[in-house]
């Protein structure tokens, strides 16, 4: 990269492991997924799904404002707030002028938007929410958060499907190399576990489908050979970024730095992906010319993994080919199902905390991978090994590829 060096120097998530970054940690290192059946989802063809549980979002977001917020926003905003606070930033002390806000989504507010449908369908006009389009537009997240944290300087909600939060932390990291901003809130949010959008991917072929004596818990297994399709997860990554001159002078650790990042699109299939991999392997390249790093450098990947056939095969066959070294692979959707717009965010929040503690986490459901992949899964449990430089990769609907190229601080 060219422009100044970008630093990560807080980071909030609420996932369906834990509601904060320790706790989704602990839960995806343990490497046991929490899908359950979901009581909302009855008579769905997918009625399982991974959430996030054990806490009050209006009574954690407070004040009089959560009644306008649909639940995507109210997880980004917890994020928000969880990631300034590591980050040693104060809101009420900061340039607001000079903060950026950049939270991704792929669906944004669609379950608020089918609440909503129903209520008029069936209560008439008067019974909807004067809120209703709130619940629903997708810059809400970054809306909310810039104007409880006052934050004035270039505000946006990217959406490339489930490469979302990478695309928000490159939109945040080039806004801060080019100095439209000093601090940048970046991540993505996702909260589509509804009967509608349930449905779809049920007829999309693209989700496990669950046997009257299944355990919902195991259906998700990245890279394994007899994996069956995606589990849906949901939550939210935010992270605040500097430029890493301007963190390191005001005394902050970077918890990683942001060497890196590509993007390309397959232009080929709106769900499949390109069947060579060459212009995912494109992202690749460009992520690792920006971090000014070779393939051998790359000692970790965090994959995509969805668990589907054409995506992990695709995906296998791309790390065998480009990165020479054989690093370490895990997929954390094993533990937290796919968190579509978020998972970006998500994934590439765990790939700083690899990078930080040591340690990567073990890709959940999976024994050994298919014998047709030769790649470093890491199964069973954690594996402790010091990474100097990682990656991350996010493929989403439509052909988007995205990826980040982290390194330790």
């Amino acid at each position: 990269m060219t422009g100044p060096s970008i630093a990560i120097t807080g980071l909030g998530m609420i996932t369906p492991a834990g509601n904060d970054t320790e706790s989704t940690w602990h839960g995806v290192c343990a490497g046991v997924s929490p899908a359950r059946t979901i009581p909302e989802l009855r008579g769905c063809a997918v009625d399982f799904a991974c959430t996030v549980d054990g806490i009050d979002l209006d009574a954690a977001i407070g004040g009089r404002t959560a009644f306008r917020m649909g639940r995507y926003v109210k997880f980004a905003l917890l994020a928000a707030r969880e990631a300034v606070a590591d980050a040693g930033l104060d809101p009420a002390t900061w340039e607001g002028t000079r903060v950026a806000v950049v939270v991704g989504t792929s669906s944004g507010g669609s379950a608020g938007l089918t609440e909503q449908a129903v209520v008029l369908e069936r209560r008439g006009p008067e019974a909807t929410s004067p809120s209703g389009i709130l619940l629903t537009i997708p810059n809400m997240p970054a809306a909310e958060i810039a104007i409880k944290m006052g934050a004035t300087g270039p505000s946006m909600a990217p959406c490339t499907a489930c490469s979302s939060g990478v695309t928000a932390l490159s939109v945040a990291r080039d806004l801060l190399a080019t100095g439209q901003c000093d601090i940048a809130v970046a991540g993505a949010t996702e909260s589509i576990v509804f009967p509608v959008a349930m449905t779809g991917f049920a007829r999309s072929g693209a989700a496990a489908v669950a046997g009257p004596d299944d355990d919902p818990s195991v259906l998700c297994r990245p890279f394994a050979a007899d994996r069956a399709g995606l589990v849906m997860g949901e939550g939210a990554a935010i992270m605040v970024l500097e430029r890493e001159k301007d963190a390191r002078a005001r005394g902050a650790e970077p918890r990683a730095l942001l060497a890196g990042a590509g993007a390309t699109t397959d232009a080929y299939h709106p769900t499949s992906p390109h069947p060579s991999g060459a212009i995912a392997q494109r992202a690749v390249e460009v992520a690792l010319r920006d971090a000014g790093w070779g393939a051998g450098d790359v000692e970790h990947v965090n994959a995509h993994g969805t668990s589907t056939q054409l995506n992990d095969a695709t995906e296998a066959e791309l790390i065998s080919r480009v990165y020479p070294g054989r690093p370490s692979v895990t997929a954390p959707k094993g533990v937290l199902g796919h968190c579509m717009g978020a998972s970006g965010a998500i994934e590439a929040g765990l790939t700083v905390l690899t990078l930080q503690h040591g340690v990567v986490p073990p890709i959940a459901n999976l024994d050994a991978p298919d014998v047709r992949f030769d790649i470093d899964c890491v199964t069973k449990q954690p594996r402790h090994e010091w990474i100097d430089r990682a990656v991350s990769h996010s493929f989403g609907f439509g052909g988007h590829n995205a990826v980040l190229a982290l390194q330790r601080a």
